[in-house]
């Protein structure tokens, strides 16, 4: 049996760009993606997979922008020295060994449901996430780990259920409620992870909570009634897209460390 090992690439970049404080961009970005290189290494390393992929968002609209107009305008785009460095970066990732993955009009999360359900589904063996993005974190239902880098640590079904008080299965329909205002997915006005989680303790499903909402003569039951089709809608854009059209193989995916590295 072997292990997939599926890194969020810009989840890794950014975390690393964002923690550097050089007050120039140039060498900000030089020293976000040299010490970024390194984290990708010590990923490699440590989980030491049979097959690995790097996820990037390929850049532009995606999918969720033709659904969602709004979706990420209010987003900060990639800083210019950033992203002028990441080719050169790519090329420096397949010297070590890894395939990058970046399909236009899809996002680095897709790429990520997408392998990771496909190898799980032909029973390939363990799978393991390398990213921080809530919304991976469903996946867990599905039999996927997912290790936070950063602060060293495996995020199981204990994990999600003791952060946001419900299962994994559940965790779309919290984040379709509480809604992200950074990636400008609207859910419901004034409902945050407690009150979301709450609802799904007792209804158990969004389209439960929303059977019942007609009946919940409170400002929370009025929000969902009024706000429905916004909800829906948030539901749409949190879903990963699990059907992408990779174009790469098994074969292609699997992880050879270089001899000299």
């Amino acid at each position: 049996m072997g292990n997939l090992l599926a890194i969020d690439g810009f989840n890794i970049v950014r975390r690393v760009y964002e923690a550097n404080t050089s007050p120039d961009p140039s060498d900000k970005a030089d020293a976000a993606l040299r010490h970024s290189l390194s984290s990708f290494r010590k990923l490699l390393s440590a989980h030491q997979p049979s097959h690995a992929l790097a996820a990037f968002d390929s850049g532009g609209p995606t999918w969720r922008h033709a659904l969602y107009p709004q979706y990420r305008a209010n987003t900060a785009p990639m800083p210019a020295e950033l992203r002028e460095r990441l080719p050169g970066f790519h090329e420096q990732l397949s010297g070590i060994g890894l395939k990058v993955v970046s399909v236009p009009e899809a996002e680095a999360g897709d790429v990520i449901g997408t392998a990771v359900l496909r190898w799980l589904g032909e029973g390939r063996g363990d799978a393991i996430i390398a990213s921080t993005a809530r919304n991976l974190h469903g996946l867990i239902a599905h039999g996927a780990m997912v290790w936070d880098h950063f602060n060293g640590e495996w995020h199981d079904r204990q994990w999600v259920e003791t952060k946001f008080g419900i299962p994994p299965e559940l965790l779309p329909d919290l984040l379709a409620l509480t809604g992200n205002a950074s990636d400008g997915i609207p859910g419901v006005s004034k409902i945050g992870v407690k009150t979301a989680a709450k609802l799904l303790q007792g209804y158990r499903s969004l389209d439960r909570i929303m059977a019942g909402a007609g009946i919940l003569k409170t400002p929370t039951g009025e929000r969902l009634r009024n706000e429905r089709d916004l909800l829906y809608l948030s539901r749409k854009l949190v879903e990963l897209k699990t059907d992408v059209r990779m174009g790469v193989t098994w074969k292609m995916l699997a992880f050879n460390k270089p001899q000299s590295d």
